[in-house]
């Protein structure tokens, strides 16, 4: 025989965890119960002639409160956190496989044309895209007219001035926005798709194929 004196059973088990769970106390109730133990001993050995007024046992019993409400506090504020990472989580792997609006100046052309955005801070009585082709050289310029802030989007022909089709490829493209004399700030907006879905130090990212990470919070619209 081993020395094994007995045969364990669901309830011994259960029995034993239940035990193991009982005997394990958060850091907040161990500090309670020290702040307890420190008042009872206090108000045992006070003095007769000078007892502790009834406001001074009500803030140290307050401390006590503040101490376990803190901790419970971490520990919703974790679990919160946890279940929002979680949500993002699936939330942004239902983004791979498409398109999305993020900052950049890119302008791939194809047969149907070109695709591309922009995010206005303010209001714009006028906005211009000027488009270049890999060298710099300006090929063609958009007139989208008076537009309000937000995020908006643009399809380029792939014509030039003069009406003459460009060849496919990469282009890029700048903005130019003014509200009277005023300029109005702008961010170009590119079109990628999403590859895959990275898990960085700062949350999750976007990995979209010639543009590279993307912060999940960068995504301006999705097609």
């Amino acid at each position: 025989m081993s020395g094994v004196t007995s045969t364990p059973t669901v309830n011994s088990v259960l029995q034993q965890l239940s035990e193991s769970k009982s005997s394990t106390t958060s850091t907040a109730d161990q500090l309670g119960d020290r702040f307890l133990t420190m008042l009872v001993t206090q108000m045992q050995n006070q003095d007769p002639l000078n007892p502790m007024d009834n406001a001074e046992i009500t803030s140290q019993l307050a401390q006590i409160n503040t101490v376990k409400g803190i901790d419970s506090l971490n520990t919703t504020m974790q679990k919160l956190l946890t279940s929002y990472s979680d949500a993002l989580s699936m939330q942004s792997s239902s983004l791979v496989g498409k398109n999305v609006l993020a900052a950049g100046n890119s302008l791939p052309l194809g047969d149907n044309g070109a695709l591309g955005g922009v995010k206005l801070d303010g209001d714009a009585d006028k906005v211009s895209i000027v488009i270049s082709d890999a060298n710099g050289v300006k090929v063609a310029q958009e007139d989208l007219g008076a537009q309000k802030a937000g995020v908006i989007n643009f399809i380029w022909d792939g014509n030039n001035a003069d009406g003459t089709r460009l060849a496919n490829g990469s282009y890029q493209f700048s903005v130019q926005a003014t509200q009277g004399s005023n300029k109005v700030t702008t961010t170009a907006l590119e079109v990628g798709t999403v590859s895959a879905l990275v898990r960085g130090q700062n949350g999750f990212q976007l990995e979209i194929p010639g543009t590279g990470l993307v912060d999940f919070s960068a995504v301006e619209q999705i097609f």
